[in-house]
């Protein structure tokens, strides 16, 4: 079991980049002219943290974002360690969630957070705000931001020389609308999300992808009192046929959603659903906002090709059960960028695909294989009818089950139980599940579209 839980800070030094001249370089021989420059695609966690990671590195780093302000669709939830791991400032954090409701499709309550310790919480930040913060502090470590929005990445023919990115510069306002610009680099970071430009440059493989749609409403000042440590989670083939809806508190606002990958045709139909679920809650809201975004459901088969390294979304790496991304995209962003400062010697080499595969993508492997399993397995035995949900939302109020899922969730570990405990678990798990289906509604059909692959 696991839970999912997005004043803009713009990159301000916007530069233009002129197409280089190819310095003479081999891969893996030290280099007798200036260091390799790496060029990262997309500016939210992912591609934040790896420019960060690079600039400290003493790499010639750049970083392409085309919304400088933008507020992607997310819950916005983030693990405690991340604060800490990420060194993220207190303002960042717009909630501090300490108590959740997980609501069943009968609308049975389970209360979540008996275990937490007074100074445990899931923090909730909007997008803006946290990827904003993220991408400027890379930006003063020296990363050069370039506002635009990239069109093609050109792979170099037998894997030498280096990678053209074709881009619409937006960064002369004056101008209206980009303008036309390239830039060649060395290496490639693509964290530009689901439907990467850069992933599709090196022929990363299809996956399937959920559609995640939320409404940012703002309520009257007592009803955000509710939502002050609180937040919300629906499940119900009502709400959605393999996910489950949100309610997540910001500073002064709900966000309000849900997501399916197997009817994403069907997506407003779920999210009025949620808002009637919500209903005596959200009244007298206002709505402020309105969001979509497609999530992968799984890795890519191919996350490294010659001098190119996917993060983040565009590599895949959003846990299915919960949702949850920020903070993989963060971490794969910075281990990604690591490994290359390291294998580079600070740029003064150039790595080879394989070097890059047994550092990064070994290493993430090793650490977070467990965790997708996991999670994999939780959302294909309790999301698959309402009987099941009926069960999931039972099992939530065991004490044991919070202490393992919050323990296992804030701090990104898959933790080991008590043997004892586990075998009762199971024993509660079949129970749960016998007593949900009694009492279940059976699922309305849905026509089943063919999952369309980025």
């Amino acid at each position: 079991m696991a839970f999912v839980f997005g004043s803009s800070f713009v990159g301000r030094r916007d530069v233009r980049v002129q197409t280089r001249t190819s310095s003479r370089r081999r891969v893996g021989v030290a280099s007798v002219e200036a260091k390799i420059s790496v060029a990262v695609v997309g500016g939210g966690p992912a591609g934040s943290c790896a420019a960060e990671a690079l600039a400290k590195g003493g790499i010639e780093t750049y970083i392409i974002e085309r919304k400088m302000d933008n507020a992607k669709p997310c819950g916005g939830a983030i693990p405690l360690c991340m604060v800490e791991e990420f060194d993220l400032p207190p303002e960042i954090i717009d909630r501090r969630v300490r108590k959740m409701k997980m609501i069943s499709p009968s609308n049975r309550t389970a209360d979540i957070g008996r275990t937490l310790k007074p100074d445990e919480y899931i923090g909730m930040t909007r997008r803006e705000v946290l990827d904003g913060f993220l991408r400027d502090r890379a930006i003063e470590l020296g990363a050069k931001p370039i506002n635009g929005l990239v069109s093609e990445v050109q792979v170099p023919e037998g894997g030498e020389g280096k990678y053209k990115i074709i881009y619409s510069d937006y960064g002369n306002k004056k101008a209206g609308k980009g303008t036309s610009s390239e830039i060649e680099v060395d290496m490639v970071i693509g964290a530009d999300g689901a439907n990467s430009r850069v992933a599709k440059a090196i022929d990363a493989g299809e996956y399937a992808y959920a559609i995640a749609f939320q409404e940012r409403i703002k309520l009257p000042e007592d009803k955000m009192e509710y939502y002050e440590e609180l937040a919300e989670m629906y499940v119900g083939d009502d709400i959605s046929p393999d996910f489950y809806g949100w309610v997540f508190p910001k500073y002064d606002h709900v966000g309000v959603g849900t997501g399916t990958v197997i009817n994403k045709n069907a997506i407003k139909q779920y999210q009025t659903a949620i808002r009637e679920r919500a209903a005596d809650r959200l009244e007298g809201g206002k709505l402020i906002k309105v969001e979509a975004h497609p999530i992968p459901e799984h890795p890519r088969p191919r996350r490294v090709q010659g001098r190119v390294a996917l993060v983040g979304d565009a590599a895949g790496y959003v846990t299915k059960c919960s949702g949850e991304g920020i903070y993989f995209a963060a971490k794969s962003g910075r281990m990604a960028a690591e490994a290359i400062v390291k294998l580079s010697k600070n740029g003064e080499v150039l790595p080879t695909e394989d070097q890059i595969k047994n550092t990064y993508i070994r290493d993430w492997d090793n650490k977070y294989w467990a965790t997708y399993k996991v999670l994999d397995i939780l959302q294909a035995v309790f999301y698959r009818n309402n009987g099941a949900r009926e069960a999931f939302v039972e099992l939530c109020e065991d004490e044991y089950v919070q202490k393992v899922t919050f323990d296992s969730y804030l701090y990104k570990t898959v933790t080991r139980g008590s043997p004892v405990d586990d075998i009762k678990l199971l024993f509660k798990t079949v129970g749960s599940i016998i007593r949900g289906n009694q009492i279940a509604k059976p699922d309305a059909p849905i026509a089943v579209i063919d999952t369309k692959k980025l």
